[in-house]
């Protein structure tokens, strides 16, 4: 056109977030003095968040996952849209029984349906069938992707509290063990061990902020603690 022209991008603010909520009933487990349940700590995360990215013009969204995909909440803003979220979160059922848990269809769900660029917080004790991988990555791809690891810490360390009937979350399938015997709790805290390292490994190879969220921590710290992981990987 015989004229420079000059492209000027303008940054949008705006941040659309997406919530791929695990509701399966590995989720319902907790031992911590103050019996909260991993159920109870991931409520209070998205409640916690919500609030704070819609207080500024932002907009949440939800999936929902239990047996399988069960619901979709759209991306909105405003004070009544988080109520009417986390009011849908407290009265979603919980799952008595299950197969084992296959996070894979949660993270294809979000592949479908979130569209434009937007912040996903994928929000699991990732207690799951292998193959979650691939769509994880393929998440990655278009969207900021943050991984909030529930737990809690009778899953890592088992005490010395003699005869114990262990029963499956998922399954129902029970197990007596003698927690006395020094070989148990050791091959236990190995396969702890080893566990963590296979998820540590999943997670570094997708390259996304992970954030570990116990039954017994300080919401408020791991919502500091993400920020900064956010922070010094744009850096």
């Amino acid at each position: 056109m015989d004229t420079p022209y000059i492209r000027e991008y303008l940054e949008d603010r705006e941040i659309t977030a997406w919530f791929l909520l695990d509701l399966s009933p590995s989720v319902d487990f907790g031992t911590t003095e103050s019996e909260r349940l991993k159920r109870s700590v991931l409520v209070d995360f998205v409640t916690t968040l919500a609030r704070l990215l819609t207080r500024h013009g932002n907009r949440v969204g939800a999936i929902f996952y239990g047996r399988q995909v069960e619901r979709t909440i759209p991306a909105r803003g405003g004070r009544t849209h988080v109520l009417r979220l986390v009011n849908d979160l407290l009265d979603h059922p919980r799952v008595p029984r299950s197969s084992l848990t296959d996070i894979a269809p949660l993270l294809e769900a979000g592949q479908r349906s979130i569209k434009g660029r937007s912040l996903v917080f994928v929000i699991s004790d990732f207690i799951s069938a292998p193959g979650w991988e691939r769509p994880l990555n393929l998440l990655t791809r278009r969207h900021e992707v943050v991984a909030v690891r529930l737990f809690d810490r009778r899953e890592v360390e088992l005490p010395d509290v003699g005869p114990l009937i262990l029963e499956d979350s998922e399954t129902g399938e029970q197990l007596f063990v003698d927690t006395h015997d020094k070989g148990f709790r050791r091959r236990f805290q190995e396969a702890a061990v080893q566990r963590e390292a296979t998820l540590s490994g999943a997670f570094k190879r997708s390259g996304i902020v992970v954030v570990s969220l116990s039954t017994d921590d300080d919401l408020v710290h791991a919502i500091v603690r993400m920020a900064k992981a956010r922070q010094k990987r744009r850096a």
